[in-house]
């Protein structure tokens, strides 16, 4: 009985200690990057174009990049993501082929962005002609989060209680009824949480936009929103240098005299985008779960 008492408690302890650690580790990650970087983050710097060779550029340009590429990457990824989700938790009958796609799945998921990035320019820029732009980028980053957001869709689904689903065939629902009506709501928390760590790949990927958004962003008219002009920041096919790539970009080449500088504040500002695209995504989130709780107790 003491053995295991011991024994119970120093595995506690490793736990805590790992946990602990792990968490110390990411805190003194985050305030290094902070500490770096807040002192040079302004209005100014927020929304001017960078600078080759003199002091005082911004990331205007590439923090719009950034945003924008996330919502074209998720218009395409989500789609697909959840829809594959869906056919391998309650359409795909088990055999050779779903195992076959399941491994595939598995496969992609371990690939290395750059891998993506060399498929990418090969296909998608080459091949349709697409060039380097930010369609080309979100088409690569949406097959590289495809992978991760089809395996959090079928877990979440496949998680949702046998019981819901029966009663729903009990009622005389289709199999589709079912899933939009009863599957889907509560899985909810669980899929959004999964788009959110898709999303933050698409703010921190850098080596597959390389090859196919682009290492430059041309000169931008942000009073034009046509789509379909060239100068457009609307525009689709122009190419885009993401916030990612100008940090690899001025930490690797940088000449002006505050590269460094210019470094920090676009992590710092890196950082802070992820953390307030989780938190909102997250709240979100939490009240369209209530939205649809309450709904469906009114019905």
């Amino acid at each position: 009985m003491k053995k295991t008492k011991r024994a119970d408690k120093i595995a506690t302890f490793v736990i805590c200690f790992f946990a602990l650690l792990i968490v110390a580790v990411l805190v003194g990650l985050i305030g290094f990057i902070m500490f770096r970087g807040l002192s040079h983050i302004s209005w100014h710097f927020l929304t001017s174009k960078p600078q080759t060779m003199r002091i005082g550029g911004g990331i205007g340009p590439q923090l719009f990049n950034s945003v924008f590429l996330l919502i074209l990457t998720l218009i395409i990824t989500i789609p697909l993501g959840w829809g594959a989700g869906i056919y391998m938790a309650h359409y795909a009958k088990p055999g050779r082929v779903t195992d076959f796609i399941r491994l595939t799945v598995e496969v992609l998921s371990s690939f290395p962005s750059i891998v993506i990035g060399l498929f990418g320019l090969l296909l998608i820029v080459n091949t349709f002609d697409f060039g380097f732009s930010l369609l080309s980028g979100a088409i690569a980053l949406a097959v590289f989060n495809l992978p991760l957001m089809v395996r959090t869709t079928e877990q979440a689904l496949r998680a949702v209680p046998k019981e819901q689903k029966e009663a729903g065939l009990a009622l005389g629902l289709s199999k589709w009824k079912i899933i939009t009506s009863i599957l889907l709501p509560v899985a909810l928390p669980s899929l959004i949480t999964g788009t959110i760590l898709a999303s933050g790949r698409i703010f921190g990927e850098a080596a597959a936009l390389l090859f196919t958004a682009g290492m430059s962003t041309p000169p931008l008219d942000f009073t034009d929103w046509n789509p379909f002009h060239d100068r457009s920041p609307l525009n689709p096919m122009r190419p885009a240098e993401t916030l990612a790539v100008h940090i690899w970009k001025v930490n690797s080449e940088g000449i002006a005299p505050d590269s460094a500088q210019i470094a920090a504040g676009a992590s710092a500002v890196l950082v802070i985008m992820v953390l307030a695209f989780n938190l909102l995504s997250r709240w979100i989130g939490k009240i369209v779960y209530r939205r649809l709780t309450a709904a469906k107790r009114m019905n």
